[in-house]
């Protein structure tokens, strides 16, 4: 296939950035995206010009560091399908597609595609974990969980951190990725003993970040990659608000 790329490019934080168009053939529809990108670096570097940054690490969607907005869609056109999953048998001949990174004022770019995503860090330690002493590692079954509740918390769990859902959020909110966390713990036992210090700490963390609010119009969902339910946006909310009925910060 023979494409043209509008790709954004920004040396960095502090500099203005803009879209700059590259012409790219003989691209396989087997490659996935980031390996098109791949082909097109290498063009690059033999003409001696800059390569593109962009963030990649598993490549087999796991990680979340893959994140770029493909034709004004978070990962591209494919539903439950990441940037380094996505493969170019779902683009055209002649295609022209435009590559930028996500858009938040939390996520300032580094660099061309790469955006600074430690705010989801910072959140995370903030209260994403438990810290209660349980001395050795018990059975898995030593604590009975119902399956439902577990699958639920699994599903949870199942956040990769990638930030698609600020991007796709009018409001770059990060409610879907907070939620997720909070509601991962927050269903099981040994979430409960910190549960309200941890959604207070966190969704306080996440306003200091600079994250917009929700407005419920599920456009995280919609394109989250590994389908994160807006559920659990639900949960914290009943989580926060019970956590502040008894607040000592309020």
């Amino acid at each position: 296939m023979d494409l043209t790329l509008k790709i954004w490019r920004q040396k960095d934080k502090n500099s203005a950035g803009q879209l700059v168009t590259y012409p790219l053939n003989g691209i396989s529809p087997d490659m996935s995206f980031l390996e098109m990108l791949d082909v097109l670096n290498e063009e690059l570097l033999v003409k001696g010009e800059e390569p593109v940054a962009f963030d990649h690490d598993c490549r087999e969607g796991i990680c979340g560091m893959c994140s770029l907005f493909i034709n004004g869609r978070a990962h591209g056109p494919e539903r439950g399908t990441t940037t380094c999953q996505l493969h170019m048998r779902h683009f055209k001949h002649g295609d022209t597609i435009t590559i930028e990174p996500w858009r938040a004022a939390a996520f300032p770019v580094h660099k061309d595609l790469i955006v600074d995503r430690s705010a989801f860090d910072r959140i995370q330690q903030a209260g994403g974990y438990v810290s209660v002493n349980t001395g050795g590692v018990p059975d898995a079954n030593e604590i009975p969980i119902p399956k439902t509740i577990a699958d639920k918390a699994f599903d949870a769990a199942t956040c990769i951190g990638c930030g698609a859902c600020v991007a796709a959020c009018k409001n770059a909110s990060a409610m879907l990725f907070v939620s997720a966390k909070v509601s991962q713990l927050a269903m099981l036992p040994q979430g409960k003993v910190e549960a309200k210090t941890r959604v207070e700490n966190m969704v306080a963390q996440m306003d200091v970040e600079g994250f917009g609010a929700c407005s419920n119009t599920g456009a995280c969902a919609a394109e989250c990659p590994v389908g994160i339910s807006l559920d659990n946006i639900a949960m914290m909310n009943r989580e926060y608000l019970g956590a502040k009925a008894s607040s000592e910060n309020v």
